[in-house]
């Protein structure tokens, strides 16, 4: 007959066993989420501030409804208080509902804080630092999620404490103006709440923001206006013919000379082919590419493999593509494409600051210009 001392000893040590994984288990789950960042953010110079500029896509794996309550950011090696924290009405402007309707059944506008199940949110990210803050090395978050319990009365809160994303210490590239002279109204420029921040393209299974920084340059004439004279014409737009500059030495990759321009104010159907209408690509620098949107049909002057250098004319400004108004779209990325690509930072190195767009019919126009200035993100 068998010991009956070899199973206990067994059973024994069975025993010691799940109570060791039963403790190394012990902490709390957290939020059933996905956090990615699909760009590093690159420190660029923005008046008297740095700015580090990203996006966090935050999926929800729960089978209830999270809010996304408080996002904190820290420095990386640090240990004392957030750079900036996100709550309440500063993080839902912050953060962009994906594939729901962004209204409740009574019309009113759905916190966009709240992330369904199986569902995205993004969160854009803009965090201002004086210029003399010494850059993070990274960066730490802390999202605090509440779930939206059925009948619950007092929904917990639970937190991811230290979600990372590195900080890029590349070198910005300092572009010199795309146009020879003139005033130029910076639409849709840098700001963590304009069209081109906002815009993510989904292309062969991958997500890209190019248009990150992107800026579309449109003309003002001495009428303090984009536009003279009607707006039926191509002609009746200041910007309509002026010659487009490389805003620094480097190769031609792609050269596009093959789309008629639009009437204005007539938008064409888009597709990924003509979206950028005529254009160029231009690289300057390693994982450094500029592109220049809309340009007029039968202007461009270089081709593929063509070597340029800063001030050469490369084409004339148009009115093709997604566009309804003669301005030149410029962007710069790290890949050798319009639109699978990241947006990076830039700064112009000579400009003249005339304040905000809603400034410019005041201004003096023949006394502003291209001229000496600060390096900045955004003129």
């Amino acid at each position: 007959m068998r010991p009956f001392g070899v199973p206990a000893r067994t059973a024994f040590v069975f025993l010691i066993a799940c109570s060791f994984l039963t403790s190394g288990f012990s902490r709390e789950r957290g939020p059933r989420v996905e956090v990615i960042c699909p760009s590093t953010p690159i420190p660029v110079a923005r008046g008297k501030n740095k700015i580090l500029v990203y996006e966090l896509h935050v999926t929800n794996f729960d089978t209830v409804p999270l809010t996304l309550k408080r996002v904190e950011i820290f420095a990386a090696e640090e240990n004392g208080g957030p750079l900036v924290t996100f709550e309440g009405d500063q993080l839902s402007r912050a953060v962009v509902r994906l594939g729901a309707a962004m209204s409740g059944g009574s019309g009113a506008a759905r916190d966009a804080r709240i992330i369904d199940p199986g569902g995205r949110n993004i969160v854009f990210v803009w965090i201002e630092l004086p210029v003399n803050h010494p850059v993070p090395s990274g960066l730490k978050h802390r999202m605090t999620f509440t779930a939206i319990q059925a009948g619950a009365a007092n929904p917990s809160d639970t937190t991811i404490e230290d979600f990372q994303v590195a900080v890029s210490h590349e070198s910005i590239p300092a572009l010199s103006p795309p146009f020879n002279e003139g005033i130029w109204l910076a639409g849709d420029g840098p700001a963590n709440d304009s069209d081109h921040r906002r815009s993510i393209f989904a292309i062969d299974g991958h997500i890209y923001s190019p248009e990150r920084f992107a800026i579309d340059w449109v003309k003002v004439g001495p009428n303090g206006d984009s536009r003279h004279e009607g707006t039926t014409k191509n002609e009746n737009w200041w910007g309509w013919g002026e010659p487009v500059l490389a805003v620094a030495d480097g190769k031609i990759t792609e050269a596009v000379d093959e789309f008629s321009d639009n009437t204005p104010r007539v938008l064409p159907p888009v597709t990924l082919d003509n979206i950028a209408g005529n254009h160029i690509i231009l690289q300057i620098g390693r994982d450094r590419f500029v592109t220049y949107a809309h340009l007029q049909k039968g202007s461009v002057k270089v081709r593929s493999g063509d070597q340029v250098h800063r001030g050469d004319v490369l084409a004339l400004l148009g009115n093709s593509g997604n566009t309804t108004g003669s301005h030149l779209h410029l962007q710069v990325t790290d890949r050798d494409s319009v639109l699978q690509a990241q947006g990076i930072p830039f700064v112009f190195a000579d400009f003249t600051y005339l304040g905000p767009g809603s400034d410019y019919p005041e201004k003096q126009v023949s006394e502003c210009g291209w001229t000496p200035s600060r390096r900045a993100m955004e003129c």
